[in-house]
This record gives structure tokens, C-alpha cells and sequence, in this order.
């Protein structure tokens, strides 16, 4: 089999119609490996791809003012859900507070909830190798049903899902941090960023981390009223806490019980719920507590005090000293590169109406506005920037090691041009890591991407694309420096005799990588390993001797052609 492969191999390299057409498709391929990233974006890329977890939370925020009996009624419909799915063992609901700090939440600050108009439910569902449908799946098919029959609830509702990450956590999967100096323009652009988000296909839970502007009604205490009443501020102040809040106001004594029990004493639910969310409600709801004074009188409440409707007051985000709020969206089952991208456009070609756009860095904005001039930053976050910033780190690795072993390789052969073609060689192994990936996405019913791990397979594979060149161009010059070979039957003869071990050697990496191929995170790197691996040999084994073939050996290494000797005679 070996002596066939030798006579192709050079009839290959002695034909120039064969080393055209080989170099051509060669080419051909590389050009299309890389179209299919972009910009056709057939092969998407993406940091790390969905996990199969045993949980998830759901985060339920209502409109800034709502009551714990909104945001319950809010939580019983999406429970009213989740809990007909048989892959749902059970739930926890926490109203009004964050659940127990995990992974994800102490990231997205579930421990700072602490209002009536939040809450966070926990799933816990049966583990991964029980069900078929991995969670992030159920998490999709479950997502729209949820919001379009739950959020509708109340205005201004948003239900968020979020499933423990992958890999190293982060805010949302897009964050863009709007920064300025003046907090209503932060608002106002940030609302408009909201609304590019959800016109963006891919984009979903989408949200600004800032508090809605509501009306309040602020009670200012008559003092001289209430003395003129004969009653005192500290009666009033009970009343309205008693009433609204409830208190302890006694307490029991008990045979079973070493310390006393506290008598807790408030207004049922219906009493104390106002009919309207308008000053008149208000005023008539004080109107019906009464006081009685030290003469046996009746006062009601709202005589002795003034009721100022007002605006409330939103929290003022900072970082790092800089006035700024946070739009976030989570990406429905794709790439949080792409929605970006559109986003972006959408932006720079619709806001030029208001703000004069600037570009900054990669992917960042600066906007003016032209009627006061203010200046604002958007500045893309969260899992798009690490993506960034890990892509950018194993490129700067992978051109680190393509110049560590072609400075190798110069020293060693003192030749440019076999150090070029032994990097040559290795580089066509992305070939196969890029079609490996879009058959993989072909043959799986989820989206497979090109992930950071696939990039850290195709690293890999410049050592082991490279070791296969060097042993191929070895054997040739000893064939040609101590057998007196032609350089065309040495390039052949070195390609059957070393196809034996490279071929041994790759089957090893392949079958070894199969176990890491079904791997959610570590998918990606063995994919890459595989189909890597197998264009690195093509490469090897039929690209890299055409190369050789046109190269000057005999000046690279420093000899002239000896009289043929038999391959078995000793030197």
C-alpha cells in the first residue's frame, strides 16, 4: 500500500498539471474555511456554548412601587408553568429578596434584592443523563410561553431566566454601559438602546439597570394640628406604621414556650390597598384611620397631616467614579457576537438624528448630543467582552507559537523557506478544524460553534502538524545527503516510509479526542483535534512534498546530488 502511495506521490510532484491543481484546491479550501466564518457566518463563534445544568433561576421584576401581592401573583403564574414539567423536581420562591448566592448570582447581584417588586424563583430539575432535552434548551422552550402570559400581569413586568454559566460569569451576555455626566440624558439614551435590543433578532430578557420615576405621596406631620387635637406625634406615627406595616404590640405568656410569644396586630390585605394610585385614594384611605384624643374625641388621621404628591427618587449608578447605567440582553440559543454587531449598525444609523456618533476602539461609541452638546460613552460589556478579550489572547498565542517555531525551525535548517513551508503545513490543519465544525453543526440538532476551546485544539495542533513536516523534510535530506537520491524520489520515498507513524500517531489523537467531541465545554477542542488532525496528515503527507519538490533543496542543504545507491546499502 505504502509503495503505491509513493509512486502518487511522485507522479504528483512531477506533474506540473497535478502540483497546480493539488496548490489550487489547497487554496480554494483555505478561502473557503474562512468565508464560512465570515462574512457568510455559516460557522458562528461563540466564548463557550450553552451547559446542561440540574438548575436554573428565574428573576421576576415588577415596576418600581409595585406591592408583594403583585409580585406573588406574578410568581404563582410562572410556577403555574414550570411545575407541569415532569423534568421539574421542585421550586423555591423567594419574594421581595434574592435566592441563596450561586455562581451566576453573586454576579449579577442577586444578594442587593430587597424590595416588594422583586423576586427570584430556583428550579431544580432532574439530572443531565435522566432527561433528553438539556436545560438550556427547556429554558428556550419555556422562555416565551412564560413572559407572553405572565408579564402581562402588570405593566412593566419583566421575567428574566438565568442558567449557571459555562464558563467564568458575567453580568448578561450583552451589557452596554452607557456613561455621561447628566442623568437624564443617561436615561434617555439608555431607553433608546433598550429598544434597539428588542428589534434585535437573538436578543431576549432584555432590561436597563435603572429605577422607573413613579409617583409618591409624601406625609408632612401638622405639629401643631396634632397638639391643637390634643394627640400626640407618636400616636400618629403608630397608627399609620400599625396600619400599613403592622407591629408588635403585646405580648403572651405560654406553658410551652420559655420565651413570650409577641402579638403582631395589621390591616388585612384588602383594608389597607388602596382603590387608585392617585392623591384622592390616598387622602381617603387616612381619612378612615382615626385617633382618639385625651377628651374622647375621634380625629381622623388626615386632619393633622398634608399630603404632597411627589416623584421618587431613582438610584444613581456609578462605576469606577463615572455616572452610568447598564442595558442588558441574554441571546436566545446564538452567538451574542452577531446580535451585537446589528445592534451596533442599528445604532450608528438611526441615532445620528439626536447624538453625532464617534467610533472608539473595536466596538465602542461616542455620542454628542447636538442640541446641549453633552458627551456620552457606550462601551460594550459582559460576555461579549470576554469573548474579546479571550479571542484576542489565544490569537496573540497562536501567533506566539507560529513565530517561536518558524525562529526554531530558521536556527535549526538555516533556511526561511523550510521553515515557511513547515509552518505552511501546519496552518492548513484550520481547514479541518473549520469544516469539522460545520459538519458537526449539520449532523447536531443545537448550533455548533466555534468556541475559545476549539481555538486551544487548533494551537494544539501547530506542534503536531509540525512534527509531521520535520520528520518528512529529515528523512529527505538523509535520503538525498547519504543515498545520493533525486530530490523527487526522496520527497516520495520519505512520504510513504513516514506515512506509516503519522498516520498511527493521528488515529491515536482522534480516537483519544472522541471522548472530550459529546463534552458541552470541551466539545469544541475535540472536534478540532479530530478534523485537525486529518488535515494536518493531508497536509503532510501531499501538500508540504509539492512544496518541498519546488523548493531548492540541494541549496538548503548545502550538498550536490550524489551517484544513486541502493535504499538497502549501507552508507
Amino acid at each position: 500500500m505504502f509503495k503505491k502511495f509513493e509512486k502518487f506521490v511522485l507522479s504528483g510532484i512531477q506533474s506540473p498539471a497535478q502540483r497546480k491543481f493539488i496548490l489550487i484546491g489547497t487554496f480554494i479550501a483555505f478561502v473557503i474555511s474562512v468565508l464560512l466564518i465570515a462574512p457568510t457566518e455559516i460557522v458562528k463563534a461563540k466564548m463557550l456554548p450553552g451547559k446542561n445544568n440540574d438548575t436554573f433561576n428565574i428573576y421576576v421584576k415588577l415596576a418600581n412601587g409595585s406591592s408583594m401581592d403583585q409580585t406573588k401573583q406574578v410568581t404563582q403564574c410562572i410556577s403555574s408553568y414550570v411545575i407541569k414539567e415532569k423534568e421539574v423536581l421542585n421550586t423555591e420562591v423567594f419574594l421581595g429578596m434574592g435566592a441563596p448566592l450561586d455562581f451566576a448570582g453573586l454576579i449579577k447581584g442577586s444578594q442587593f434584592k430587597n424590595s416588594e417588586n422583586v423576586a427570584e424563583i430556583v428550579l431544580n430539575i432532574t439530572k443531565k443523563h435522566e432527561r433528553e432535552e438539556p436545560s438550556y434548551m427547556m429554558v428556550q422552550r419555556l422562555r416565551p410561553v412564560i413572559q407572553k402570559n405572565c408579564e402581562k400581569l402588570y405593566p412593566n413586568t419583566r421575567i428574566s431566566f438565568v442558567e449557571p454559566p459555562a464558563g467564568p460569569p458575567t453580568l448578561s451576555a450583552i451589557v452596554a454601559e452607557i456613561y455621561g455626566d447628566n442623568a437624564q440624558g443617561i436615561r434617555k439614551l439608555a431607553n433608546r438602546v433598550e429598544n434597539v435590543f428588542k428589534h434585535t433578532k437573538g436578543l431576549v430578557d432584555i432590561d436597563t439597570m435603572e429605577d422607573d420615576i413613579y409617583d409618591t405621596f409624601e406625609v408632612v406631620v401638622n405639629s401643631t394640628k396634632i397638639a391643637k387635637s390634643g394627640l400626640t406625634v407618636k400616636q400618629l406615627n403608630n397608627i399609620i406604621y400599625l396600619a400599613f406595616e403592622g407591629k408588635d404590640i403585646s405580648v403572651k405568656n405560654s406553658d410551652k414556650y420559655d420565651d413570650q410569644i409577641p402579638l403582631f396586630l395589621r390591616l388585612s390585605d384588602s383594608s389597607k390597598r388602596f382603590t387608585k394610585k392617585d392623591l384622592n385614594s390616598v387622602k381617603s384611605k387616612l381619612a378612615s384611620l382615626k385617633l382618639m384624643n385625651n377628651k374622647g374625641m375621634m380625629v381622623p388621621v388626615i386632619e393633622l397631616v398634608t399630603v404632597i404628591p411627589k416623584k421618587s427618587n431613582p438610584m444613581i449608578m456609578s462605576k469606577d467614579l463615572h455616572q452610568m447605567t447598564n442595558v442588558l440582553a441574554e441571546t436566545d440559543m446564538v452567538s451574542q457576537v452577531y446580535p451585537l454587531l446589528d445592534a451596533r449598525s442599528k445604532i450608528i444609523n438611526t441615532f445620528g438624528d439626536v447624538y453625532r456618533i464617534k467610533k472608539t476602539g473595536l466596538f465602542n461609541l461616542q455620542l454628542t448630543d447636538k442640541k446641549t452638546g453633552k458627551v456620552y460613552k457606550l462601551i460594550w460589556d459582559g460576555e461579549m467582552k470576554v469573548t474579546i478579550d479571550t479571542f484576542k489572547d489565544l490569537g496573540g498565542a497562536f501567533i506566539a507559537a507560529l513565530i517561536l517555531i518558524f525562529l526554531l525551525m530558521v536556527i535549526y535548517y538555516k533556511s526561511y523557506t523550510l521553515s515557511g513551508i513547515i509552518l505552511l503545513g501546519s496552518f492548513l490543519s484550520i481547514i479541518g478544524v473549520i469544516f469539522g465544525h460545520l459538519i458537526m453543526d449539520i449532523f447536531t440538532t443545537d448550533t455548533f460553534f466555534l468556541t475559545a476551546t476549539s481555538l486551544i485544539g487548533f494551537i494544539a495542533l501547530i506542534g503536531i502538524s509540525s512534527r509531521n513536516s520535520l520528520l518528512l523534510i529529515d528523512f529527505t535530506k538523509s535520503l538525498m545527503s547519504d543515498k545520493g537520491m533525486t530530490k523527487a524520489e526522496a520527497i516520495a520515498y520519505a512520504s510513504a516510509t513516514r506515512a506509516k507513524p503519522i498516520l498511527l500517531t493521528a488515529v491515536a489523537i482522534m480516537l483519544a479526542s472522541t471522548l472530550l467531541a459529546s463534552d458541552a465545554v470541551f466539545g469544541g477542542l475535540g472536534v478540532a483535534l479530530i478534523f485537525g488532525t486529518a488535515a494536518s496528515v493531508i497536509a503532510s503527507l501531499i501538500v508540504v512534498p509539492i512544496l518541498l519538490y519546488m523548493s531548492n533543496l540541494e541549496e538548503h542543504f548545502h550538498f550536490h546530488e550524489k551517484q544513486a545507491v541502493s535504499i538497502e546499502d549501507p552508507v
